[in-house]
């Protein structure tokens, strides 16, 4: 196979690979979408308060 050939090649096999691909609706992504930013946020607030609640307790425990 030429120099050119296998990259050719390659895309065309990439090309029929995605065809294959079931992609997501518009409504399935805006769901997974806010899923995905409604855990960050659940999961940023219980950080921040398990931090506020261990910096309080050392800062007492360090008096």
């Amino acid at each position: 196979m030429s120099f050119l050939g296998k990259p050719v090649k390659f895309i065309k096999e990439v090309r029929a690979e995605l065809s294959k691909v079931s992609w997501s609706t518009r409504q399935e992504l805006i769901g997974a979408t806010l899923v995905v930013i409604v855990a960050t946020f659940l999961a940023a607030i219980y950080i921040g308060g398990i931090d506020l609640v261990l910096s309080k307790l050392l800062s007492l425990l360090f008096r």
